[in-house]
């Protein structure tokens, strides 16, 4: 979510009702007021006339916990919770500093409208002032329409970008880690679609249609390039944002991936397993894939994150994980596209990956110019969870260096 400035808010006599304090209209005019002048303070009140448009508000809900009394004084915060082409949704929160108590909350959504009532186009000054400076917490997600699909993101810090792509069936929590320690980057990872908290069509799903969705999401944050890290599927659609948008791409770093599409036999394995999908549902590709996936080092001592695995898992939409393996059947082959990577790339792999072997990554190593290789001990196919402190200082190495670069 945002964080932008708190406007400081004076109440007023005229602004409560018979019983002496503020109703939840009146709040509604309260958050106004802040609202407006956190615009007054950035793009302008000017905008929107030269633009010939208007927020207009469509929904709204308002919780108040402490009664507020005039000459009270308020600090008002405003948050983003939703970007997209012709809406965006936030959120306001009302503090009393006089006695540190938050007294009322209230969730807005606005949709652009012209001057003959038809939706119009976020400004981007406007998106610049609250979305380019969206931040959450942990735990906490900002929702981005990109490309005919609405994706949860987790976005956090401030500095270059890094953009993580997690693998499947998984979501953005596998970088949950990383995420927390490498500060000094402005760290996104997105549910790509079809997984976690994101959209998930019944259809329409590919790697060139990953590859846009991300480009699209850099576009909403109003970003130019950034070093995209992506494990095993996340690394294929690195490969095809190479392919479709290679200006927006600072640096590589590929963690258990591959560039080889899938043999024939690979292919039948992605049918078979989006058929059990279909019939059997998401739990039954959990039980499929955490031996698979999970190094035999931490099937033996970390049985609380294997179960964790499995719940990540088993939560994914069946149109997501069907798409997905879709995908991933149809990808290109990225072997010929390895040799004009001249980025700084950075290849990851787990020592007990049995679907990627350390060798396979080694290869792919070489055949990039100037790429790196590390292994990770005591990992499979997850080393960003299974051996999260050894893989986010491996990351922070080669970040530095790319930055020093």
């Amino acid at each position: 979510m945002s964080r932008l400035p708190p406007v400081t808010i004076t109440v007023y006599a005229y602004e409560c009702d018979a019983y002496g304090h503020l109703n939840e209209a009146m709040y509604l005019q309260v958050f106004e007021r802040a609202r407006w002048e956190t615009i007054a303070r950035g793009p302008g009140m000017e905008l929107f006339r030269q633009r010939d448009i208007w927020p207009a508000v469509r929904k709204a809900s308002v919780d108040y916990f402490r009664p507020v009394f005039p000459g009270d004084v308020l600090e008002i915060s405003t948050e983003m919770v939703k970007l997209g082409k012709t809406s965006m949704e936030l959120h306001h929160r009302a503090l009393r500093p006089a006695d540190g108590q938050l007294v009322a909350e209230a969730t807005l959504l606005f949709v652009m409208i012209d001057g003959s009532g038809n939706p119009a186009k976020v400004p981007d000054e406007l998106a610049a002032l609250f979305g380019a400076r969206v931040s959450t917490r942990s735990g906490e997600v900002v929702r981005y329409d990109v490309n005919g699909v609405s994706l949860a993101v987790d976005v956090r810090g401030d500095g270059p970008a890094l953009l993580f792509l997690h693998g499947f069936p998984f979501n953005r929590t596998i970088w949950k880690h990383q995420l927390s320690a490498l500060s000094g980057w402005r760290r996104i990872a997105p549910d790509l679609r079809g997984f976690g908290e994101s959209d998930a069509p019944e259809g329409g799903y590919s790697m060139a249609t990953y590859a846009d969705d991300c480009a699209q999401l850099l576009d909403r944050l109003r970003l130019g390039k950034a070093v995209v890290v992506g494990l095993s599927m996340g690394g294929y659609i690195a490969f095809e944002m190479l392919r479709r948008h290679p200006d927006r791409i600072a640096g590589l770093i590929l963690c258990d991936t591959k560039a080889e599409p899938d043999s024939a036999e690979g292919a039948k394995g992605r049918d078979e397993t989006a058929a059990i999908a279909r019939t059997k549902g998401a739990a039954a590709i959990a039980e499929r894939m955490i031996p698979v996936v999970m190094g035999r080092t931490t099937l033996q001592t970390q049985p609380q994150l294997v179960q964790q695995v499995r719940e990540m898992i088993t939560k994914t939409p069946v149109a997501g994980i069907v798409g997905a393996l879709e995908a991933m059947k149809t990808r290109a082959d990225s072997t010929d596209l390895l040799r004009t990577i001249t980025v700084p790339t950075l290849v990851v792999v787990g020592r007990e990956d049995g679907m990627i072997p350390p060798a396979q990554a080694r290869a792919m190593a070489s055949a990039i110019p100037a790429a790196t290789l590390t292994t990770i001990e005591g990992a499979g196919h997850v080393p960003p969870l299974e051996a999260p402190t050894a893989v986010s200082r491996v990351f922070s190495e080669f970040l530095e260096a790319v930055r020093d670069g």
